[in-house]
């Protein structure tokens, strides 16, 4: 089916643009959401009278968009999920609660405007765009953690938190609380071996002045 459209579509072409598209997807998508007509004379005919209009209106909303633009780049949310040890969730985070996340945060995104091929399924930080307008879309950060502490840690780190990991992290911890310790009894045998010979001279000073 041949369809005219009446704004930009990503992968398909740009307003006015007369594209092929499969019926199915003009039917439950282009069509009811009024991003195109029909390729016919009267519809052509249609569309280029309102051009003008329809340019102006696109050029207002892109605007509007690129300012929201500004504030939202590089937002990250925090969704707290149930995982096992290797990191795989018991269950997903999908584009509606991606776009729940974000409004939470002060802008209001509905969930086709998240651009998600498939839902989340694995603890981490996922970078995913968002689509506030055909021509301005930008990308935000999805960071998937079992808490609020394992995520301020996935923030720090930029690595996805798994048993694995935090038993690494914990070795690490201990040995550096090892590596203090030892430290800290080696400068504390060389305190006591200094007091010793400062000690020594006084007791050698106070000798030589007893003989004198």
């Amino acid at each position: 089916m041949e369809v005219i459209l009446l704004e930009r579509i990503e992968n398909l072409g740009q307003m006015g643009d007369t594209v092929a598209v499969k019926p199915g997807f003009a039917r439950n998508y282009l069509l009811p959401q009024k991003k195109a007509l029909r390729a016919t004379k009267e519809n052509l005919a249609l569309f280029e009278a309102q051009r003008a209009q329809l340019e102006a209106q696109n050029l207002e909303k892109r605007q509007e968009a690129e300012k929201v633009s500004g504030k939202l780049d590089g937002l990250s949310v925090v969704m707290i999920r149930s995982a096992g040890d290797t990191g795989q969730l018991y269950g997903s985070v999908s584009a509606r609660d991606i776009a729940d996340a974000v409004t939470e945060a002060g802008f209001t995104v509905v969930r086709s405007q998240i651009i998600l091929d498939k839902a989340i399924k694995v603890l981490g930080l996922h970078p995913i765009r968002v689509r506030l307008h055909p021509e301005v879309a930008v990308e935000i950060q999805v960071n998937v953690a079992r808490s609020e502490a394992e995520a301020e840690t996935q923030a720090a780190t930029g690595e996805m938190v798994t048993a694995e990991s935090q038993l690494e992290a914990e070795e690490a911890a201990i040995e550096e609380a090892l590596e203090l310790a030892e430290e800290a009894e080696e400068a504390e045998a060389a305190q006591e071996e200094a007091e010793a010979e400062a000690a020594e001279v006084a007791e050698e000073a106070g000798e030589d002045e007893a003989k004198a």
